[in-house]
């Protein structure tokens, strides 16, 4: 078996290319921390390898994503063994029937109850801009539209275009501007975190202050 890798505009996020199906047509799948990867070995195995923070499976791919002080010379060798392994062996993806199915998201899937205009938005988002974010490693999940107050759909970006510079640029020059071509109603695009990744976040942003804090002290003290 031979896998590729292939680069993503995010630099501490890499798409590996087994050559057969990861989820294949059931949609996509991603693991921010050890107790979500519960629901597939493989993901848990690769949450194992020290650097590496979230795995995300695509229809044919895995986007591997790691913390900027890790090397991929370093990682690389141990994925692909991880990765060898899995595929060679036929085990399953997931732990259950019931684990798949609450991976692949149901997002842009049109209901009875949906409105013309977010009919509209779910198609586009579908045909058109998730294909292109594929193709960079990551998804885009569809969390809601405002249709009588701010004219906001809301999104979520996962894979490597989560947290990358890039993504603001994909997100609002890209998708924002698409949509609000076809479709009146929108009137922006905003990206929607979940409350794990808010926590996250916002302790990034505590030691962040707290480490600045140090330096000052530690200039004054000079």
């Amino acid at each position: 078996m031979f896998i590729q890798t292939e680069t993503t505009p995010n630099d501490d996020s890499l798409k590996f290319i087994p050559g057969v199906p990861v989820m294949g047509e059931e949609g996509t799948a991603e693991f921010l921390n050890a107790k979500s990867a519960f629901a597939s070995p493989l993901a848990l195995n690769l949450m194992g390898i020290q650097g590496v923070t979230t795995v995300f499976y695509g229809p044919d791919f895995i986007t591997v994503s790691k913390d900027s002080e890790s090397h991929w010379r370093v990682l690389k060798p141990e994925i692909f063994s991880l990765l060898m392994e899995y595929f060679s062996s036929g085990k399953p993806l997931f732990t259950s029937q019931e684990d798949r199915e609450r991976a692949g998201p149901q997002d842009t899937r049109i209901l009875d109850t949906d409105s013309e205009t977010v009919a509209m938005i779910k198609e586009l988002l579908e045909t058109r801009v998730r294909p292109a974010i594929m193709e960079d490693g990551g998804d885009i999940e569809y969390r809601g539209f405002d249709e009588d107050g701010t004219g906001l759909v809301k999104v979520k970006l996962k894979g490597s275009c989560r947290g990358c510079d890039s993504s603001t640029v994909t997100l609002k020059s890209g998708i924002e501007r698409m949509l609000m071509h076809y479709i009146p109603e929108v009137k922006g695009v905003e990206q929607v975190l979940d409350p794990e990744e808010e926590i996250a976040l916002s302790e990034f942003s505590k030691l962040e202050k707290k480490l600045e804090s140090q330096q000052k002290e530690a200039k004054h003290a000079r």
